[in-house]
């Protein structure tokens, strides 16, 4: 699983660096990709293969639509021997991101944000909420 909350910056090139304790888990190389939110997503090759692998077993009128966003939306990526990898300009505009990057650990995967935006999207959940939700998992 994947853990932890780390600020980095994006430097002009688009690099972006990627701690060491994500690496471990992501692989020698991984994908970049837009899933959800307003975020780009770090998928280890094996977790994204399941994914894809899950979404061509659904029904053509489904899951056509979907490879094709998914696909169409994602790279292969390779950090480099500082750690950092290339972030496509598509992929960082889709983020917002131009300097500042929040870089979390989201269980299966990792997720790179803008900061500002991660801070709104965390303003929207209540303890009252989250209590909700623990309780539905049996919590």
């Amino acid at each position: 699983m994947l853990y932890g909350r780390y600020q980095h910056n994006v430097d002009a090139k688009g690099r972006l660096f990627v701690p060491a304790k994500l690496r471990e888990k992501l692989g020698e190389s991984f994908i970049a990709a837009v899933v959800l939110d307003r975020c780009i997503c770090l998928y280890s090759t094996d977790e994204w293969d399941a994914m894809l692998d899950q979404i061509a077993a659904l029904p053509m009128t489904k899951g056509r639509v979907l490879m094709r966003q998914l696909t169409s939306n994602a790279e292969d990526v390779t950090p480099d021997t500082q750690g950092r990898i290339l972030l496509p300009r598509h992929l960082l505009e889709y983020a917002g991101l131009e300097k500042a990057a929040l870089v979390i650990g989201a269980g299966k995967r990792a997720e790179i944000w803008n900061p500002e935006t991660y801070d709104a999207e965390m303003e929207t959940l209540s303890p009252e909420n989250m209590e909700e939700e623990f309780a539905n998992l049996g919590f």
